[in-house]
């Protein structure tokens, strides 16, 4: 199978289940930013982050394309038969366990920090804003057109994102700027 089909020349693209939207439709804005936000974790994975926090980072990017099939799945056609496709409320939990543990870690913030630090805490920081932007794309399908869990997903990923920056600033011992 070859990697280009010229079925999108057109500025369309399919949902799964087969259904043909425009590329800028809200949707696919949506799981877009998700992608996005799963490469840029995929780069600070790859270039500065090690150990637990990689591993972290791992299993985050794999929710990630349960997230984006989800989206790309308006009808539910394909991806609830699909068992990897579930985010669910233990995905949010483990998410929250991963922040207490790693919170514990880093001193309480009494002030706005500047993102950057080490290349591991900076490119955290820049997937923390891209996890935003998805988590507000999301939102705006409208409440009766995403799954409750993935909102909640993304909200707790964010502040997981952040508390990642910190230690990989901690742990690579670049200082927290105060604003």
């Amino acid at each position: 199978m070859k990697i280009y089909t010229r079925t999108g020349d057109s500025g369309e693209t399919a949902l799964l289940g087969g259904k043909r939207v425009s590329k800028a439709d809200p949707r696919v804005a949506a799981y877009g930013d998700v992608d996005e936000l799963n490469a840029w974790l995929g780069l600070a994975r790859a270039g500065a982050l090690a150990g637990e926090l990689a591993a972290m980072i791992e299993k985050v990017q794999r929710d990630l394309f349960a997230i984006g099939s989800r989206l790309a799945d308006p009808e539910s056609k394909v991806a609830n038969r699909i068992e990897k496709t579930a985010v669910t409320g233990d995905d949010v939990k483990r998410i929250e366990d991963w922040i207490d543990q790693l919170e514990s870690e880093v001193p309480v913030l009494r002030r706005f920090i500047l993102a950057g630090g080490s290349p591991g805490g900076a490119s955290l920081h820049v997937a923390r804003t891209i996890c935003r932007r998805a988590e507000r794309a999301v939102v705006g399908l409208g409440p009766d057109h995403v799954e409750s869990e993935i909102l909640v997903y993304l909200n707790r990923l964010s502040d997981l994102l952040f508390v990642m920056a910190r230690v990989a600033n901690r742990r690579d011992g670049a200082p927290e700027l105060e604003w």
